[in-house]
């Protein structure tokens, strides 16, 4: 009975990944536009950018998902007048890439202000522009200074994404959901799924200590 189950419990796993995976690409992009529009110079964009930021890591993540998933059908059907409906999976990876991108943008920020100005005056006083600065000497050092906090909200959105099992994503609580419905065993199920989401982590963890100590190379000048 187990392991008839395994082949679901598989393609669960892949989802979640799948989910997580897109959040954080797409989650990044944002958190990169949101750092550029919260430091602008120009008040009417820097405000009200600071304040979605501000209501995106208030509200609960479950509030988002919910939000994305419900309330875009019902904004566009009032927009158009016609009934769409988006997939669960899209309206996910949007609310998992909203929130991770609303702390990622924060890490990001104090990692940019983290290295020294003098490296912007060095790119100036070369006739370098500020774009090729940012670019090519400042953004590879902000990567070293941002991964600590990135990592930790990686983790935080491999957990967050069992929260779009509530929206029909076939991911592993989902899947296990329905599988206990059948088995009626519980323990066994949920204690799986807790060991998948572990495995997970422990894997991420030695990606993420491997970027680290290449990040540190690089900082020495090393290959």
């Amino acid at each position: 009975m187990f392991f008839d189950f395994l082949p679901l419990m598989y393609s669960a796993a892949l989802m979640t990944l799948a989910l997580a995976v897109s959040s954080l690409i797409v989650g990044l992009i944002l958190a990169m536009i949101f750092v550029m529009l919260e430091t602008n110079k120009f008040v009417c964009i820097r405000k009200p950018v600071s304040v979605a930021i501000t209501l995106l890591r208030g509200l609960p993540e479950i509030i988002v998902v919910l939000l994305i998933y419900f309330g875009s059908t019902e904004v566009v059907e009032k927009l158009t007048g016609e009934y769409v409906e988006f997939s669960a999976f899209g309206c996910g990876v949007t609310a998992l890439s909203l929130i991770f991108a609303a702390y990622a943008s924060q890490s990001l920020r104090g990692a940019i202000q983290a290295i020294s100005l003098g490296q912007w005056e060095s790119g100036a006083a070369l006739g370098l522009s500020r774009r090729y600065t940012f670019m090519h000497i400042i953004l590879p050092q902000m990567w070293r200074h941002a991964l600590p906090g990135l990592s930790n909200q990686w983790l935080v959105l491999l957990k967050d994404t069992a929260l779009v099992s509530l929206i029909g994503v076939n991911d592993i609580m989902r899947q296990t959901e329905l599988i206990n419905t059948n088995t009626h065993q519980p323990f066994t199920w949920y204690s799986f799924a807790a060991l998948i989401y572990l495995v997970i982590t422990l894997v991420s963890q030695v990606f993420i200590r491997r970027l680290e100590q290449r990040f540190t190379r690089f900082e020495r000048g090393g290959k």
